[in-house]
């Protein structure tokens, strides 16, 4: 008898047991998982912690209004940690760990480079939110920061035909950004009938904080009587010195102009301002945007952080377009199916935060305005120059010889990320250098 009773109290204990663990998956599957893959430590911290950030409260609010196909959205937040091949580690861990359904990360370059075999091998959905290079389109990648063409050949246009800038410095980070734009940019300056030795072309590394002697000639560049400009891919906390000598030395918006891709209000709250009046910046948000939309964004952002000093930036704004279509995506398709919702990503409309609507393209790149302002002694930006309608980005340049045939289009007939126009083909991973 007792041993009846032991093996009737076994089973008792395996069935709820087991009941138990049903619970519990059951609980699992009750959220839908959305990973956030940003560098919380390391020299892009100064930039990344902002959208970590940014995306916890944008999961926050739609879980506000019920969630997504009746399910509460649950982030996954990972510190990559400024190391390259740790942001494919960690997306990994993502997707094959804790499964989640999208990806919102990355900010350089060398970063999304790392990232991108993994979330085609896993088939994950990635939204990437800063300016990039192009030369690339992938079926897994939404592009929702700009394109070349849609911040820095409209940058350049503007410092020639507004400011008449015959001279120019191409100063970046030594990485795949900046060298791969200011390829475009120099193929575009020559296409102009800018002469070679009026382009001078400098990188330095991660986080370099020396530029004494690079300032020094850029002076020196800047001192043959033409209009000289700089045009700035410098990235991560290395703007911040760089501003710093360019006011030691005397280098004002007056003299020497600097336009940057990558500086914005978040970087600009932590230095002095004061020698940076007038220079620019080229990006499709700014805080100080007069819309409806942002004045409601910011204030949400104050309340979510406690802080009402905190700035808003734009790979912040491309954040919640990328985060917002996702959503309307996910509602179309009915699932959080990864092959579904990319078909149902392209042709999804919402609203910006400049008061315009931004489209997914074909090529998983959106339409933006193309905004360039100079910086005020607030840290904040004052528009100077402005598209009248949104720009759709473009995967691949129109300067370069190995690009300039190829378009991107992830729709039915032609399915392909690097279509060759003239071939009707669709060519390998990337174009010919």
């Amino acid at each position: 008898m007792k041993l009846k009773n032991l093996v009737k109290k076994a089973g008792a204990l395996g069935v709820a047991c087991s009941m138990a663990l049903g619970a519990l998956s059951v609980q699992a599957e009750e959220t839908i998982k959305v990973g956030v893959l940003h560098s919380l430590s390391g020299t892009m911290a100064i930039s990344e912690t902002t959208l970590k950030d940014t995306m916890l409260m944008l999961i926050e609010e739609q879980n506000k209004k019920g969630g997504l196909l009746g399910k509460k959205l649950e982030p996954v937040v990972v510190d990559p940690a400024s190391n390259w091949p740790l942001f494919a580690e960690r997306t990994r861990e993502l997707l094959e760990q804790h499964h989640v359904d999208a990806i919102f990360g990355c900010w350089t370059s060398v970063s999304r480079k790392s990232v991108l075999p993994v979330i085609e091998e896993l088939n994950g959905m990635l939204f990437y939110p800063v300016q990039y290079e192009g030369e690339e389109s992938s079926r897994n990648v939404f592009y929702t920061g700009a394109a070349p063409n849609q911040q820095a050949i409209p940058a350049v246009d503007y410092l020639k035909d507004e400011l008449g800038v015959e001279r120019w410095v191409l100063a970046g980070t030594d990485y795949v950004y900046p060298r791969t734009t200011n390829r475009i940019l120099e193929a575009y300056l020559k296409a102009a009938g800018v002469a070679e030795d009026d382009i001078m072309i400098n990188y330095t590394p991660f986080g370099h904080s020396d530029w004494q002697n690079i300032v020094a000639e850029i002076k020196r560049f800047g001192s043959t009587g033409k209009k000289t400009a700089v045009v700035s891919t410098i990235n991560g906390d290395a703007n911040v010195p760089f501003y710093r000598e360019l006011g030691n030395q005397g280098v004002s918006a007056e003299d020497i102009p600097v336009v940057a891709f990558s500086v914005g209000e978040e970087e600009l709250s932590g230095i002095d301002t004061t020698p940076l009046v007038g220079h620019m910046a080229a990006w499709n948000y700014f805080m100080s945007e007069d819309t409806p939309e942002n004045e409601a964004f910011i204030n949400t952002w104050h309340q979510f952080t406690g802080d009402e000093k905190r700035v808003t930036n734009d790979p912040m704004e491309a954040h919640y377009i990328g985060f917002n279509m996702w959503v309307k995506a996910v509602e179309k398709a009915g699932t959080t199916d990864t092959d579904k919702v990319i078909d149902a990503m392209v042709g999804i409309e919402v609203p910006n935060l400049t008061g315009g609507t931004s489209t997914m393209l074909p090529n998983h790149h959106i339409t933006k305005p193309v905004l360039i302002g100079e910086i005020q002694d607030d840290g904040q930006f004052l528009t100077v120059s402005s598209t009248d309608e949104l720009v759709p980005g473009d995967a691949w340049s129109d300067y370069l010889e190995g690009s300039k045939d190829l378009i991107s289009d992830w729709t039915a007939p032609i399915s392909c990320g690097n279509y060759n126009t003239k071939t009707k083909t669709c060519v390998g991973a990337q174009a010919e250098e």
